[in-house]
């Protein structure tokens, strides 16, 4: 049990994007784009930035799936996995002075 939940093995999916929003068509997108991320789980963490923990690499891997059957037809999207130890060494700051670390997310286990 203690391996499941090891630091090395919780994964965090980072999807990042440069939408166009030139035209009525583009802003369309670009919400629907967001609002299925949304739907899917991710929070922002940046403007263009949206995260979302998962239990495993497994886990990722259909989220993964799932963001890439929504994609936009226009505009950049990166997608990247990182283990919940990379993501606790993440220096925030704001104006210089160092951030408040966010919570980490919360595993729910149902029997």
């Amino acid at each position: 049990m203690i391996e499941r939940f090891s630091d090395y093995r919780v994964m965090w999916i980072l999807v990042f994007f440069d939408l166009p929003t030139e035209t009525k068509k583009d802003k369309k997108a670009y919400c629907k784009f967001r609002k299925d991320l949304i739907d899917d789980g991710f929070t922002m963490f940046q403007f263009s930035i949206y995260v979302r923990h998962c239990a495993s690499q497994e886990n990722a891997d259909v989220h993964l799936k799932r963001v890439r059957s929504f994609l936009p037809d226009f505009g950049k999207v990166g997608m990247m996995c990182i283990t919940d130890k990379q993501f606790s060494n993440i220096e925030l700051f704001y104006c210089k002075k160092p951030a408040d670390n966010q919570p980490y997310g919360v595993q729910l286990e149902l029997f």
